[in-house]
């Protein structure tokens, strides 16, 4: 396969990338980690403008977007490392996708978000890959935090939302993942963020280190 020159590369080298086949020559195109990236940001603002006008993450949303991800994972792993290769790439997009979900596993089984958030962040992870879980997961817990001060401060109930913290903190302690009969996200009298948004915030922030890095 003949190598592929683009005129503008020079001016934007962290656009593009050379990728070694396995059959020794080299192919040449868009930076995987801003293809991923940019298609996980639009699943992930989609779900946040869902969220926070319905709160729900619909299911047409985040099953396909699992599906897009590994699909895409396979074609372009394909492409630039052989087929050998889009199966690796099929395997560890489905393995960032399973880490993602599995944490906000967690906070559903005990009552502290929603299944739509489980399934969007699962999908978020999928398309992003393994090697930006970590950082969306730190950066989503990071906004969901500053947020739910925001949101805490503006309807005038930080203290009532730091005591609740703490009850919360001591019933799962004694109760491990059971989740508090007044205090949990069913409870329409509790304030309730929308954390498609979170999660939107924290994927913009792993985008834009991906930009600059």
């Amino acid at each position: 396969m003949r190598r592929i020159e683009h005129r503008n590369r020079k001016h934007l080298p962290h656009l593009f990338r050379e990728y070694a086949r396995p059959e020794g020559y080299t192919v040449s195109g868009p930076n995987l980690e801003l293809v991923y990236g940019s298609i996980a940001l639009a699943c992930a603002a989609v779900g946040a403008v869902c969220d926070a006008r319905t709160r729900r993450i619909p299911n047409w949303l985040t099953g396909p977007s699992i599906f897009l991800g590994l699909v895409l994972h396979f074609v372009l792993g394909s492409w630039y490392a052989g087929f050998a290769g889009g199966w690796r790439a099929l395997g560890v997009a489905a393995l960032g996708g399973i880490i993602g979900g599995a944490v906000f596993l967690l906070f559903y089984l005990a009552g502290g978000m929603g299944a739509g958030d489980v399934k969007l962040i699962t999908a978020v992870c999928t398309l992003a890959g393994l090697g930006r879980v970590t950082e969306i997961l730190i950066l989503t817990a990071l906004m969901g935090g500053i947020l739910a001060v925001a949101v805490a401060l503006y309807h005038r109930r930080l203290k009532e939302t730091l005591t609740n913290i703490t009850v919360l903190a001591v019933h799962h302690g004694s109760s491990g993942l059971q989740p508090h009969s007044d205090l949990n996200v069913g409870n329409s009298q509790n304030l309730r963020l929308p954390y498609g948004i979170a999660i939107a915030a924290g994927t913009a922030l792993s985008f834009c280190n991906v930009l600059l890095s």
